[in-house]
């Protein structure tokens, strides 16, 4: 497969990715937990169907030392054993803001959870990390980025 548009190919393309990488460092420098950030990308991306993330972020999950059996169990989270009860509920928030176009709504019992589980910032962290996910979803997914070649990494 080939994009159909090469984000980096673009002066105008290649500048808002630039502002948009800097604008995650926000999420980078908080004390939302590495493991959680990678967990919300990777579902928000696999969610989205955007393969290019998904390749990126289960790869970059892989070589922070994440096991192969949680990255291969985000898709099915609520069956699964291996997810703390704060990731449990950064999961399920991340599936229900990911959904809104889809009539969804944010409920009351996992904003109760997440509160339970996290503090105003990492809150403010999740809910960054979650809106940048899902642009860059729909970026890549609109150029149709290619998955699978890439190197974790290589964006640093």
């Amino acid at each position: 497969m080939e994009a159909r548009f090469k984000l980096f190919g673009n002066t105008v393309a290649t500048s808002f990715v630039k502002r948009l990488t800097m604008a995650s460092k926000v999420v980078d420098e908080s004390t939302l937990p590495e493991a959680t950030y990678e967990l919300v990308k990777i579902r928000a991306s696999q969610i989205n169907g955007c393969g290019y993330c998904t390749d990126m972020h289960t790869k970059d999950a892989a070589h922070a030392g994440e096991s192969t059996v949680r990255i291969n169990l985000v898709a099915a989270w609520r069956e699964a054993t291996v997810f703390t009860e704060p990731e449990r509920a950064a999961l399920a928030l991340t599936e229900e803001a990911t959904r809104l176009a889809d009539g969804g709504h944010v409920s009351e019992s996992t904003w109760e959870q997440i509160r339970k589980h996290y503090d105003d910032d990492q809150i403010g962290a999740l809910l960054a990390a979650i809106a940048m996910i899902n642009a860059w979803n729909r970026l890549n997914a609109i150029a149709r980025t290619p998955a699978g070649d890439y190197v974790p990494g290589q964006w640093a």
